[in-house]
């Protein structure tokens, strides 16, 4: 029988980008790879589709969709902007909604300026002003402690938003997730072989669903708990972080299919 088609699903930040200067340069070798033999390379990120829409085409990803705002939406193959208006102004409003005690804890990108936004991601401040060009998501910092941070995730939950915690921010939408989009994408393949690669809780439904999840490490946070899976080989880790460990990871992957 011949071998199914390999799909690859990646987070962003702190997987195929690096952590601290958001590069991506040490995974070139196995993305020009999977570039030549054709295999869908699709970005999966918590980024605005005003932020993946140049990325993927840097990477000349474009004829793949790529799944924004931590699985909230997908951006088109070719597509620079997601279609609708989206529910960012909602999402403000029932944050806003919240005891005054329990939303000053909290600050988002709504809450702060382009350099602010840069300050507190590491983004170039070009970049920070496409971030903050939301439609279903907000990504923040909780300032106070864990049993708080608790009350405010169940309080936003009565009101039916989810909060996933990423790399970086603790980011509340109206639901959707990678895992969702992923298996919305892929079924449009035939007996896709799927590979995910993340690493933080945002990524752990991603990584679970998928045929082969690799966790890339990231010594910027805790390791990511054990996984449904990983005892039977299906959830593998790297102990080298971020795109050289994606690099690494992805060029055993390239062997076992003999791409």
């Amino acid at each position: 029988m011949p071998r199914p088609a390999l799909l690859v699903f990646t987070d962003l930040d702190g997987t195929l980008l690096d952590h601290e200067d958001y590069s991506h340069t040490a995974a070139d070798p196995a993305l020009t790879r999977l570039r030549a033999a054709r295999v869908p390379v699709i970005l999966a990120s918590s980024k605005t589709a005003a932020e993946i829409a140049p990325l993927r085409a840097e990477l000349d990803l474009s004829d793949y969709p790529a799944i924004v705002e931590n699985g909230a939406g997908i951006l088109g193959p070719g597509e620079d902007t997601l279609p609708g208006g989206g529910r960012y102004d909602e999402l403000r409003a029932t944050l806003n909604g919240l005891p005054a005690g329990m939303r000053a804890q909290f600050q988002g990108f709504g809450d702060w300026s382009p350099d602010e936004i840069a300050r507190r991601s590491g983004l170039p401040l070009a970049e920070a002003a496409l971030a903050a060009q939301r439609r279903y998501s907000e990504p923040g910092i909780w300032s106070g402690d864990v049993a708080a941070q608790a009350e405010f995730i169940a309080a936003l939950r009565e009101m039916g938003v989810t909060a996933r915690a990423g790399g970086r921010f603790l980011t509340l939408s109206f639901g959707g997730t990678k895992a969702g989009r992923m298996a919305e994408i892929a079924a449009h393949y035939p007996t896709p072989f799927i590979v995910a690669l993340g690493d933080a809780p945002n990524d752990t439904e991603m990584l679970e669903q998928a045929d082969l999840g690799i966790i890339i490490a990231n010594p910027h946070h805790p390791p990511l708990p054990p996984l449904m899976g990983e005892d039977k080989g299906h959830i593998l880790r790297t102990d080298i972080p971020g795109p050289k460990g994606w690099n690494t990871a992805m060029e055993q992957v390239i062997t076992e299919f003999s791409i």
